[in-house]
């Protein structure tokens, strides 16, 4: 079968890759890519914002490819984009299957089948899409040939039918390694400047279900790691292949297995690599030996997801740390000299506005090299979203605005303008500091901070400028 695996054109108009200038590999279809490729199917990726392709252009690659199936992926905020693409593809050819993955269609595939899409790809993808372009080169779209297939869902009769949940992958390492020879590897920015860089994912999975993340719920709650070995083949070939020796793990908890990363600084170690990596942690999964050592071998950036100044909120969304270690960690990344990133999130129904304004103070306490600050956005298929659908909280239902950029629900004790008050306030409050403006400076980060700044924020950014009020 000839597969075309894409990412709709158009999300590039979004607000958050407007924001950061973001141009990054779509790394679940490359891993998927690999696996069709590896089962003997013909496959093309075609990386549409990347590529700068608008509808007609994509159509066209559609058109002169002449695929047996089109595959699409999206997130919540890109889902009407992806929807536009169906809509495309079944007016050039109303028999062509198409086929969707990703969060927002695995939670809300009722809404995706009605929107056009012949079948949805519900959670890990790799083994699921392989059976099913199987079953379509055999049978077509067949319903009794479908329903033989785990981890989908389609209409059958003009009703939704979901078959039986495929098992997770348990060795990630049976797995090729993702299909990069497909992506514009040349062609990926960062702040709208290109950047050479690899991204890999090491481990699958979240036990912790914090309420408003999907990853738990999408991945599985028991974490999976690849070997370090296998990891470090695919980085040392990837290194080879692009001339690049920058890397960024995408995985949540990287840190959480101590036995892994210990075995991967090792194979680091063993082959004499030189590399520049970035990775996600947890304040209760790292010490400052591991951070030392993490920092030896190369590991540039730490990404700490601390979410909340307040004690409460941290344990009603089930993060399970305390304020006590973050600042712990906080102080031994100043230590080590390593950078850092914290990632703060204001707007959780409970909250007051109070409890926001406290959150960004204690950001401030913290002081990390960089702090990120989201506004509480109800993704499906997260209690989170059950709470605050069940609860009447949801005020905003357009997709496009689930960023965590925009607010799009209230709270209990606080409207969805006040949170997005909130986050404005937060920016301007952390990052026109003097101390951090004339750090920045010393650096030669300034213009890349101030103009990310700058896009996030407008048009509001002159007005909190001007009066840097608190959000009342």
């Amino acid at each position: 079968m000839k597969v075309l695996l894409a990412v709709p054109p158009g999300i590039e108009k979004l607000e958050l890759y407007k924001v950061l200038g973001l141009r990054a590999p779509p790394l679940g279809l490359a891993w998927i890519a690999a696996v069709l490729e590896q089962g003997g199917h013909d496959v093309k990726i075609v990386d549409s914002p990347t590529l700068g392709l608008d509808m007609a252009s994509f159509m066209n690659e559609v058109k002169t490819w002449h695929p047996d199936v089109v595959g699409l992926t999206a997130m919540t905020p890109t889902i009407y984009k992806a929807y536009d693409a169906v809509k495309a593809i079944k007016e050039y050819d109303a028999d062509l299957p198409v086929i969707m993955g990703g969060p927002h269609s695995t939670f809300m595939y009722e809404e995706s089948l009605g929107s056009g899409v012949d079948v949805v790809v519900r959670g890990e993808g790799e083994l699921t899409t392989l059976e099913l372009i199987n079953a379509i080169e055999r049978n077509g779209l067949d319903p009794a040939a479908l329903k033989k297939v785990e981890g989908i869902a389609f209409m059958d009769g003009g009703k939704p039918v979901m078959t039986r949940d495929r098992p997770i992958v348990r060795n990630l390492d049976d797995l090729p390694p993702p299909a990069r020879h497909l992506l514009p590897m040349d062609r990926y920015t960062l702040f709208g400047k290109p950047i050479r860089i690899i991204h890999a994912m090491a481990s699958r999975g979240c036990p912790y279900g914090c309420s408003f993340c999907s990853t738990s719920y999408f991945w599985g709650r028991m974490i999976r790691y690849r070997s370090a070995k296998n990891v470090v083949d695919e980085l040392e070939d990837a290194m080879a292949r692009y001339k690049t020796n920058v890397i960024a793990f995408t995985d949540d908890e990287f840190t959480l297995g101590r036995k892994f990363v210990n075995e991967f600084l090792r194979e680091i170690d063993e082959r004499g690599l030189d590399i520049s990596f970035s990775c996600g942690s947890r304040v209760d999964t790292i010490d400052k030996e591991m951070m030392l050592a993490l920092q030896r071998r190369g590991c540039s950036a730490l990404y700490f997801g601390v979410e909340s100044g307040s004690q409460e909120s941290i344990n009603r969304i089930g993060k399970r740390i305390t304020l006590d270690r973050a600042v712990k960690v906080f102080q031994w990344a100043k230590e080590v000299k390593i950078s850092h990133v914290g990632s703060f999130v204001v707007g959780f129904p409970w909250e007051t506005v109070d409890d926001m304004k406290n959150t960004v103070k204690f950001a401030i306490k913290l002081k990390p090299t960089y702090a990120q600050f989201t506004v509480a956005t109800p993704y499906p298929g997260t209690p989170l979203y059950a709470e605050a659908e069940g609860e009447g909280l949801i005020e905003d239902r357009n997709w496009e605005h689930y960023t965590t950029l925009t607010a799009v629900m209230r709270g209990y004790r606080f409207t969805k303008e006040q949170a997005q008050k909130a986050l404005q306030w937060a920016y301007i409050r952390y990052y026109a500091r003097l101390g951090f403006l004339l750090s920045e400076m010393l650096h030669g980060r300034l213009s890349t901070i101030v103009t990310a700044i700058r896009n996030a924020l407008v048009p509001w950014f002159n007005e909190q400028l001007l009066h840097r009020e608190p959000p009342q």
